[in-house]
């Protein structure tokens, strides 16, 4: 079917590559535990978009291109890898002053109220100029792996001898974006629920924030060490 060899084997794999976390998902989940599922799908979208140009650029041909130019991927990696660490830093810092912040001071009070404006702010669907469609977008885009990733794997399900590869890789590509939409929403719901415990416990909040921005500053590490082999 559309030049498609072993759907069964390519959706089982599918399925295991979506779980294992990453940057994305994990940008997700934060906005949807910060602002609402709204905004949480505004950062979802990004990351749909970033995946379907990645996709689009593995099957025009680009990923052979950054395998072959040392210099292009080094420097598209490095650009992902300051761009994951900048939001690590971030992470860290609010995290930092969540945990030295008192619950009994004029702080802890502001920050019931913050809290209550996040709520509405959820509500209404905005995100306090963070623009999580451009970050989630971004982080996407700023993965020369993920495209090296794409076309490997892909490629394995393709037939070489039909007539149309671009449509094979276009149905491989759909699949792709199913299971990843599926996967988002349920980390969207699951960490609006999660929401409302993580406004109550400052310090559990914290300490989330922190393992949210060690897990990038992860992320960042491997990328900046990644070679294009």
């Amino acid at each position: 079917m559309l030049g498609i060899t072993d759907l069964s084997t390519y959706l089982a794999g599918l399925a295991l590559i979506i779980l294992l976390p990453g940057p994305n998902s994990l940008y997700v989940v934060s906005v949807a535990a910060r602002r609402g599922p709204r905004t949480a799908y505004r950062a979802a979208a990004g990351v749909v978009c970033g995946d379907a140009v990645l996709m689009a650029l593995s099957a025009g041909g680009v990923a052979s291109l950054l395998h072959a130019s040392p210099v292009l991927f080094a420097v598209v990696k490095f650009a992902g890898a300051g761009y994951l660490t900048w939001l690590a830093v971030g992470m860290l810092r609010g995290a930092r002053a969540l945990w030295r912040r008192r619950p009994g001071s004029a702080a802890g009070a502001m920050e019931s109220a913050h809290a209550s404006m996040e709520s509405a702010d959820a509500a209404k669907g905005t995100g306090e100029g963070e623009r999580p469609y451009r970050r989630a977008l971004v982080i996407s885009l700023l993965n020369p792996k993920a495209i090296l990733f794409f076309i490997s794997f892909f490629v394995q399900f393709v037939d070489p001898d039909y007539a149309h590869p671009a449509l094979s890789f276009l149905a491989l590509g759909a699949w792709a974006q199913l299971f990843s939409i599926t996967y988002l929403s349920v980390l969207i719901f699951s960490g609006t629920y999660l929401a409302a415990t993580l406004r109550r416990r400052r310090r559990l909040r914290a300490g989330l924030s922190a393992a949210a921005g060690t897990a990038f500053l992860g992320f960042a590490a491997k990328l900046s060490l990644s070679s294009a082999g």
